[in-house]
């Protein structure tokens, strides 16, 4: 409850404008077919470290869609456009809404898919992208793999985080981030990385800290809120686990940094919230489109997704970037390059996660919030874009577009299921 640090805004505000406004109209969105279908290479080796060993329970299997049953509009719109297109693309799985496919491409498609194959992000981008053209990278329906919890635990998963948060977080090296796993006690450790982090460290690491965190919090809240209740031969049953939720946020059991951990998952998503409403006039260009292969679908997701983008410009509580990134413009480009640098680290990590589903999961999430630091960061670029034309300065792929949402939704899904989880515990009193 209550105020957010750096912030002007409070939980009770976000709770309100999430959960009875945004949420609704994001989980339809991210239901279409643009934004359900994700390429992703899950069989990159890991660069930090030798350790092939991966997740043996069958909760962490991924099942990738074959390329053919793809939507071909989305197999041409991304990157490349085949002129073998079929009239109707095949079902993928259970999945049922596949919309017809339209074979021809009028000149505006042409002009964006030409722009969107010339545009190189490497120097602008935040995360270390799967190539899309690996024969390894594989079409993800996201509805069909949900994130939930896997059994993905213990000194692997362990490694995963200390390695993000102990490497990549801004910190001197004898400052330890404790992250117990129940057989230390972290609360003298704890506090003094607290005491340094909101005395010694400039308002941008300590926010950079604090996305990472806010995104530890939200992946853990999804994985109490989806846990494995029953597991029988004729039944699985998937539902909110209470113990497991106060494990990783009371306050008496965690010592205090459970609260933190949520209040780092709300200033995460005001940081995403803010990048949306920022990047807004990129997606109101005409000659922007959400393309799959259906005009009328895709006309109507793209008119969806701007009464979301305008919906999140309305919010009456921003989170204030002026001092943000601010200040002398060598310093702020310096730090730009030392935030690109740290969260590319952490996009390569997730090559290391064993668990598939963990790793496909994980590797969205972080392009997602990649894609935000890239948007705050080329608030200028997006100002000076024409309304038609190349946007020159600024562009996004298909493949960030799809991690942005995605990543947003499941932020405004832990933000949700927090409210569950209350009056969970308010009716067990």
């Amino acid at each position: 409850t209550g105020h957010l640090d750096d912030c002007t805004c409070d939980v009770e505000t976000i709770d309100a404008f999430n959960n009875y406004k945004l949420f609704p109209r994001l989980n339809e969105l991210l239901a279409s077919d643009y934004f359900r279908y994700y390429k992703v290479n899950l069989k990159k080796p890991c660069p930090f470290w030798s350790d092939s060993s991966h997740c043996g329970i069958r909760d962490c299997a991924v099942q990738p869609c074959p390329s053919e049953e793809i939507p071909d509009g989305i197999r041409s719109g991304s990157y490349k456009y085949s002129e073998e297109a079929n009239s109707l693309a095949e079902e993928c799985e259970e999945a049922k809404r596949l919309g017809a496919v339209d074979g021809s491409l009028s000149k505006e498609t042409q002009e964006a898919v030409l722009q969107w194959t010339q545009h190189d992000d490497s120097s602008d981008s935040f995360c270390e992208a799967d190539d899309i053209y690996s024969p390894d990278a594989e079409y993800v329906d996201l509805l069909l793999n949900p994130e939930r919890y896997t059994g993905y635990k213990g000194p692997d998963a362990w490694k995963i985080w200390n390695s993000i948060y102990e490497e990549n977080c801004f910190k001197p090296q004898d400052v330890k981030r404790p992250l117990a796993s129940g057989r230390e006690n972290p609360t003298c450790a704890f506090n003094i990385f607290i005491v340094y982090l909101f005395s010694g460290v400039c308002v941008e690491k300590r926010a950079f800290y604090r996305l990472i965190s806010g995104l530890h919090a939200s992946i853990n809240i999804h994985l109490s809120a989806r846990y494995l209740l029953q597991d029988t031969w004729s039944e699985k049953k998937w539902g909110p686990n209470v113990t497991e939720f106060q494990q990783r946020f009371d306050e008496v059991i965690t010592r205090g940094e459970g609260p933190r951990r949520l209040k780092n998952l709300y200033f995460l998503y005001l940081i995403e919230l803010r990048a949306l409403s920022k990047v807004l006039p990129f997606f109101e260009r005409p000659g922007f489109q959400l393309y799959t292969g259906n005009p009328r679908h895709d006309e109507e997701v793209k008119t969806q997704l701007l009464q979301i983008l305008q919906l999140a410009k309305s919010f009456p509580l921003h989170f204030d970037e002026n001092s943000f990134f601010a200040g002398n413009p060598k310093e702020a480009a310096k730090l730009k390059e030392e935030f690109r640098l740290h969260f590319k680290n952490i996009s390569k990590i997730m090559d290391c996660v064993g668990c598939f589903k963990c790793r496909l999961w994980g590797k969205l999430q972080t392009q997602g919030l990649g894609t935000v630091l890239k948007i705050l960061f080329s608030e200028n670029l997006i100002e000076k874009m024409p309304e038609s034309g190349p946007s020159y300065g600024f562009q996004l792929s298909r493949q960030e577009i799809v991690a942005l949402f995605n990543a947003f939704g499941r932020i405004s899904t832990s933000v949700r299921e927090l409210e569950n989880f209350r009056n969970i515990l308010r009716n067990m009193r």
